[in-house]
Order: C-alpha cells, then structure tokens, then sequence
C-alpha cells in the first residue's frame, strides 16, 4: 500500500523539485513538449506504452507512445481503455455527494446510523472522515496477498465480495486507529462508501454510477466491470517486472479485489470528460463541489478532500483530480483551474521513472 500512496503523491513531490520547462511557456510548445517527455519514458525502458489526453477552451489532442502489446508490437492506441485504479473514488464520492444533495445523508452522519454493525467504531466515524481518508481504519491492503498492486498468479482471477475484504480490514481491532486524526490513505474507507451507496438506493453502486454519472454526461467509453477480468479493445497491455526482471502480462484480472475502491476501467476522452463536468458544477450544487476541495493536509504532499487530490503548481495555478494504480496501469486526471484537462495512463516496464519525469509532462500541460 506504501508504493500506491508514493505513486498518488508523484505530482506533489514533482512540484517541489522540478522548475517549467522552458519549451512549455509558449502555448504553442506546450503540445510537443509532453509528447517529447512522453515518447522519452518509452525509449528509456520505463514504460511499454503511455498515453495522454488533454482538453480545453481551445480544444483537444490525444497522443500515444509505446506499443501496445509487447508479442504483436502493435502501436498503442492514444484513445484506447485503461484501469483507472483510485480514480475510481472521485466517482463513488460524487455520487454520495449527490446523495448529499438530495438531502438523503449528512457529511456529518455517523456510519453506524446507515450501516448499522458494519464498521467497528462506526458510531464514532463521519462520512466526511470515510470520503476524506480520517476516518482511522486500516487498509486492507496492507495485508499479504490483497494488493492488486502486486502479482498474485491465479489468484488474480479470484472473486472478492466487499464484506471479505472489510473482514480483513477489521480482523486486528488495533490495526485502526481513532476517527478524527491525521489523515491515512485506506482502500477500505470506499469499500464502506460504496457500500453506503448501496445501502442509500437499493442498488449495486455500479449501477448509481451509470445512471447519475456515466449516461447523463455522456461517459459511453467507462465500465464498472464486476467480475469480467478483460477490457475492451483498444487497450494496451498492463505488464508487471518480476523480481527477476522478466515481464509478466497483468492485463486480464478480476478487480473485485479493488470494488469502489478502485476497480473501473475509462478512457483519456471519457475522464476528461467527467473532470469538465464535475469542475464546471453540472454535477453537483456548489456547495457539495466546495465540500469536496476542502482539503486534509497529507504527509503526501498534497491536499485530499472528498475523493479528491488537489496540487499547486509552479505556474501558480492549481490541479485537482485523483491518481490511480493497479497492476500494470498508472493513471493520473487532473484538471487545473484555468479549465485545461489531462488523463495520462501508463504502463510501467522495467524501469522505474522518476517524480520530476511525471511532472514534467503535467507542468507542460497544466502551466
């Protein structure tokens, strides 16, 4: 669980360390720098394939690099499908802001009011503290064998039901701590909210997903999969280095393991997409958007609000989205306040890159 909170904190450390590159203060730079810093993380054995989707007032572009199977060698498609891993919890938290909205929870609710016997303490624990990672509860995936940030061999097929995985979480009473203090990164405080969906509206969270976020706002390219372990064509290949150093194809994979915590699968065009929306506030009521940027201070580097990660940028704007990791695919959607949109979806090779590589692409793009 550490690498998955380094990885959700790249941004955040990039924006200390790096400075603009000179080539991304013209606009019209800005375009062939990222592609450039792209192209670069492929040549040098870092990814097998990376691409990237920016939108904004004056229009978009997609741009891949890379292959996207290593066997047919085949080149990446730049609009292909990806796993979004933790960008998965900025939907689930819209969707119980929305909740929120219609008057059908408060932020200020105690858990045990709508999951009566669920979580330990959860008369204690808010549902702002579930959305904004104070709520103390120990990630399950800490525990051996229910990573999907790591090879699991067949088991990787396996299905999980969410009351699993909140056992595993709550096996060792003083693995959590008290609701209310320092913030801590925790999968399992969205597998409670989608829950806590479930419970609201009588219906699979998935299926609220679709029907408030995916179809009224034209998200026809993003899946809730459930069980199905493949994703649709185009995709790139997710691949993971073993210690030896050979390559395994992670693709195919049941992400029950992950549920609301982080199993969707999207594309550039479609986060993008939901980004403008959410950040032009057809989604929620102002206040509910206002909720969601009020910040956590992290030992990340970032500021996290409602299923949100918000980063200052060294040109003195400001991005906010989320992160995402799962096996075989990085993905990071931001959209900063000037109203410019990326989604980058990598997939890791051999070698590791680096915090300032990553932020190079998104200061080209945000700045």
């Amino acid at each position: 669980m550490r690498r998955r909170i380094l990885i959700a904190g790249l941004l955040a450390a990039m924006v200390m360390n790096a400075a603009l590159p000179a080539s991304a203060t013209a606009a019209n730079d800005r375009e062939d720098t990222a592609k450039a810093l792209i192209a670069k993380l492929v040549d040098d054995d870092k990814a097998t394939a990376a691409i990237l989707r920016v939108d904004g007032d004056a229009g978009g572009w997609a741009y891949g690099a890379g292959v996207g199977d290593l066997v047919s060698r085949d080149p990446v498609a730049p609009g292909g499908h990806f796993r979004i891993g933790s960008v998965t919890k900025l939907f689930v938290a819209t969707v119980l802001m929305q909740l929120v909205d219609e008057k059908r929870l408060s932020l200020a609710d105690p858990i045990e009011r709508h999951l009566p016997g669920v979580v330990p303490r959860g008369a204690k624990i808010t549902v702002r503290q579930i959305l904004n990672h104070t709520s103390g509860l120990y990630d399950y995936m800490h525990e051996p064998g229910y990573s999907t940030n790591r090879w699991r061999g067949k088991d990787r097929f396996r299905h999980y039901e969410p009351q699993e995985l909140l056992k595993v979480a709550f096996a060792d009473p003083a693995e959590s701590t008290e609701p209310g203090g320092p913030w801590s990164y925790s999968n399992t405080n969205y597998v409670v909210a989608g829950l806590l969906i479930e419970k609201l509206t009588g219906r699979p969270y998935g299926q609220e997903i679709k029907r408030r976020i995916l179809r009224p706002y034209g998200l026809t390219q993003t899946i809730v999969p459930g069980d199905k372990p493949g994703l649709p064509a185009p995709h790139a290949r997710g691949y993971e280095a073993l210690p030896g150093g050979d390559l395994v194809d992670a693709t195919r994979m049941n992400p029950s393991l992950d549920w609301a915590a982080g199993e969707m699968l999207s594309t550039g065009r479609d986060l993008n997409r939901f980004l403008a929306a959410l950040a032009g506030g057809r989604i929620l009521s102002g206040s509910s958007l206002a909720a969601m940027r009020t910040l956590e201070t992290t030992d990340a580097g970032f500021g996290y609000g409602l299923g949100l990660q918000e980063y200052a940028l060294p040109c003195g704007t400001k991005a906010w989205g989320h992160s995402g990791e799962l096996i075989g695919y990085l993905t990071f959607a931001f959209t900063s306040d000037r109203g410019r949109r990326m989604t980058l979806s990598l997939n890791p090779s051999r070698k590791r890159f680096t915090t300032s590589e990553i932020f190079a692409i998104a200061t080209a793009v945000l700045c």
